[in-house]
Formats: structure tokens, sequence, C-alpha cells
């Protein structure tokens, strides 16, 4: 079942430069797509013109058969709500544990101490930190900050995972651990959409990868490999 689709986007900025154009793309319910290109290909404003926090210059973003430019500001935040995103930036609030940063987006959302005290421990046992709930993020490896990130942008479930170059800052064994947790989720029913530069991450998923050059799509391969040479 199709889940997002970009019609004929684009992204101008002021001046005149174009950092996407001509970006037609179909993403079904349950995938799993690799986004790859050079640095400042474009691969994040993309991303953020899926979660609507940038608006195309130009075609129309569709979230199962809406046009989300038809929604009002007001409803943005609910909409938002379809996504978890996950950055190569872990982004914890340094004054939290790790259990009261996961938690604090269905605290943010409402969610009564019950769920909360329900919900967060099953996922941080799935991302491994079950150990290390009652830590603050400066007391734990990168790769467990990283992983962290991860249960956070989980906890409210969303139908969507963006995670844009979340191992870009991991030794390669974090990295190999977030690799295997982004596939586990995925199997789990959660679309994924990956933006990465790096082709030995790309190659172990080993799902649809698309490459951005140009400014537009240039490659579109369903299981593909992907090398900077």
């Amino acid at each position: 079942m199709k889940l997002i689709e970009l019609r004929d986007v684009g992204k101008s900025y002021e001046g005149g430069f174009t950092i996407l154009k001509n970006i037609n793309l179909s993403i079904d319910a349950g995938e799993f797509i690799s986004i790859v290109g050079s640095s400042g290909a474009g691969k994040s404003t993309l991303l953020k013109m899926i979660y609507a926090y940038e608006e195309p210059t130009e075609g129309v973003v569709f979230f199962g058969k809406r046009d989300i430019s038809t929604i009002k500001k007001k409803s943005l935040p609910f909409y938002r709500r379809n996504f978890g995103t996950v950055f190569q930036d872990a982004k914890l609030l340094e004054y939290k544990t790790i259990f009261e940063n996961v938690a604090y987006t269905l605290e943010v959302q409402g969610a009564g101490d019950e769920q909360i005290k329900k919900e967060v421990p099953k996922l941080l046992e799935i991302v491994g930190l079950s150990n290390q709930s009652e830590k603050y993020p400066a007391q734990v490896s990168g790769g467990e900050a990283q992983r962290a990130s991860l249960a956070r942008a989980l906890i409210h479930r969303p139908r969507v995972l963006i995670a844009d170059e979340p191992t870009g800052n991991l030794d390669p064994n974090s990295t190999w651990e977030m690799t295997k947790l982004l596939l586990k989720i995925n199997e789990l029913g959660t679309t994924i959409i990956l933006a990465t530069h790096d082709e030995e991450v790309v190659n172990n998923i080993y799902k649809r990868v698309i490459v951005i050059g140009n400014s537009t799509i240039i490659s579109d391969k369903i299981r593909g490999k992907y090398s900077t040479q």
C-alpha cells in the first residue's frame, strides 16, 4: 500500500539556488529505503519535506491520499505524530535520565504514568538499554545515546521512522548495532527512510536504494548496492 508519494517535487531557496528538482518517489507502507548521495545533495531537505518541516517550492507531497500542503498549521503537530525522527546527534536532554528521555514524548502527548511505566521498559529492552535506564546521557556511550534516541523516536509507535545520518558519529561496532536495530524495527512493520552517505551501512541493509545527484533522483534500485566510487 502506497504511504508516501512525491510528485514533481522541487525545492529552491532565495537567490535561485535549487537543491532539488523533479523528484518523483513512491514509498509503500512497511518499506525500508535508503536515500544516499554526497553531502549537500539534498537528502535532509527531502526528508524535511516529507514530515512537513519544509514546504516544496513546486510539486506535491502526499501522505496516504492527502496532499500535506492542505494541512493547517495548527494540525501539523498531529500530522508529525506519524513520524519518529533520529538524527546524527542524539539530541537527548542532558538533565533527564535515559528512561525520562524516552518517556518525554509520551508525557508531551498526555500519556499517564501507567502507560509510561508499561511502554518505556519494553522499548528500552528492544534497543538493549534496560540496564542503563537510570543513567544520564553523559554517563553512556555514543552508541547507547543513539539507541536511546531511537527508542524515544519509536515510543509513540509512529508509522514511519526517519533516520537522518543516524550512524554518522558512531564507531563501526555501534554502527552495526544501530543497523541491526533498524532492520529489526522494519521487520516489526515500521516504514523506515534512512538518509546516509555510508556505503557500508547501505550495502549491509541491502534494501531499496535511492541515489540523489545533480539535484534529482539518478538511481532507484529495489535491492541495491551503493558505491561512492
